[in-house]
């Protein structure tokens, strides 16, 4: 699929479908059939990813139908991660496996933030299921009073790439309120600058489900930067922002220089 390029406002170029970066990584909490047409047919070139969050995946009644629908619009579905903690916690990777396979997920998330995992066996589970499934891992706890030193997060993420995972996502919740977020809303700006002088910014996706958030990395990063827990009715005005088309960002990304990198 083509990226968008207008010809005559000079927008930043966006790559087409299937991109490696400037993901926009979506939250479906609960969608029905006609919510996922809807977004597809107004947004679905800017739609690269969907996380069926947390457990949904595991009540959801026409789950089969939601996963043909979403690759009939070639776009890769992943179950959230608590429901791998879940799962590890249970004991029944083998059958999650079988389960995954069953339903045809290309795609597995691999965290932490609830459960502990030994850092040697997460390692070992993101080699084991990269074998089989594109590995998406998570690093950051989900408990906002639980706070890593910068280096750990550069270090885990390193690991966790080395070991088979295509993207890391850098913790935040649903409402921006861990990880990367202090438990008041505040991005961790400076555990930010330290993740991307260490990491190369397109092996990861940073959670940021207000729009504060996307257009500080948007200013920050650029336009291409990889973005997660995006609403579905966000994804549009998150578009906007990445090509300097909203107030938050017209200045550096369209009329101006886009604003230094962290």
């Amino acid at each position: 699929m083509p990226g968008f390029n207008d010809g005559w406002l000079g927008v930043p170029a966006r790559p087409g479908k299937p991109r490696q970066n400037g993901l926009t990584h979506v939250m479906d909490k609960g969608l029905n059939i006609r919510d996922i047409e809807g977004m597809f047919d107004t947004a679905g070139d800017f739609v690269d990813i969907v996380k069926l969050g947390w457990g949904t995946s595991y009540v959801t009644n026409n789950l089969e139908k939601k996963i043909a629908l979403y690759r009939s619009f070639g776009t890769p579905v992943v179950c959230g991660g608590t429901l791998f903690e879940a799962v590890y916690a249970k004991g029944k990777l083998d059958e999650f496996k079988s389960w995954l396979t069953e339903h045809r997920f290309a795609h597995v998330e691999i965290s932490d933030g609830t459960i502990d995992i030994p850092r040697d066996e997460k390692l070992e589970l993101i080699r084991d299921f990269a074998r089989d499934f594109v590995v998406l891992s998570e690093v950051g706890s989900k408990d906002s009073d639980v706070v890593y030193a910068p280096y750990q997060w550069v270090e885990w993420i390193k690991e966790e790439l080395e070991a088979g995972s295509w993207k890391v996502i850098t913790e935040a919740r649903e409402g921006g309120t861990a990880g990367i977020f202090r438990k008041d809303g505040d991005m961790r700006t400076g555990l930010i600058d330290e993740i991307v002088h260490g990491v190369p910014v397109d092996d990861l996706i940073f959670e940021a489900p207000t729009k504060s958030s996307q257009a500080w990395f948007v200013k920050q990063l650029g336009p291409n930067v990889n973005l997660g827990n995006i609403p579905p009715d966000e994804v549009i005005p998150l578009e906007t922002l990445r090509l300097g088309l909203r107030g938050d960002t017209l200045k550096e990304i369209l009329i101006g220089t886009p604003g230094k990198k962290v």
